[in-house]
């Protein structure tokens, strides 16, 4: 962690993570992160130690194929900054599929961004030739069940666990001809999230084409 004695300003950037990005891991993004910062010449405070890091905070990782609309991320800078000068410097310094939307100060003192998260909101849309009132039925029949067991990887291995607890709403709309367009807002907090692509696949419908969006993330201080 950088020293607070160094540490003069934090800026708490919303962003979008278009098509030409949505492939790339996490890291990845972390990675065209540094880059930004550094070819925008914005004084970023470093952690410690033998490999000092830039000091930045993405709020949640997106999977690998969802795009993003309103992404957020905290970055620590050295000395203090206009808002206006870091927004210019950082939109010279953006690869095709990344663009800032908004920035904010934030309190030196505020709790991080990944502690203070509750949910995420996503826009799919389906293209498969089914009727929506089929869709909007299967949709009924989940949000019923009380458990929706599912085997995951994680850190190399298959782990079990219950998707439901994880889905707070689905609602089905209108979509182009042969599209049906699923709005899901699904837990995404320190206790765990739920994934876009598994609601999909527990509906019958991960063998469509899809294709999926973040469009919202929720945090405890939005109350």
């Amino acid at each position: 962690m950088a020293n607070d004695q160094t540490t003069q300003k934090r800026l708490r950037i919303t962003f979008s993570k278009g098509e030409a990005l949505k492939y790339i891991s996490h890291l990845d993004l972390a990675r065209t992160w540094e880059r930004v910062f550094r070819r925008a010449g914005l004084p970023v405070a470093h952690s410690q130690g033998f490999n000092p890091r830039p000091r930045f905070q993405v709020a949640a990782a997106l999977p690998v194929g969802v795009s993003g609309r309103a992404e957020m991320l905290d970055v620590w800078l050295t000395e203090p900054m206009a808002l206006s000068e870091a927004l210019s410097r950082l939109r010279t310094a953006l690869p095709s599929g990344l663009e800032v939307v908004g920035i904010v100060d934030v309190d030196l003192r505020s709790p991080s961004l990944q502690s203070q998260m509750r949910a995420a909101a996503y826009r799919a849309i389906v293209r498969s030739p089914e009727p929506s009132e089929a869709i909007r039925h299967r949709v009924s029949a989940l949000l019923e069940v009380p458990t929706l067991p599912r085997l995951r990887q994680h850190k190399g291995k298959l782990q079990s666990y219950d998707l439901r607890p994880f889905i707070q709403s689905i609602e089905v709309e209108p979509g182009e001809e042969g599209e049906h367009v699923l709005m899901m807002r699904l837990q995404a907090s320190p206790d765990g999230a739920g994934r876009p692509d598994e609601v999909l696949d527990v509906l019958g419908l991960s063998l469509a084409g899809y294709t999926i969006e973040r469009t919202s993330l929720y945090f405890e201080f939005d109350k």
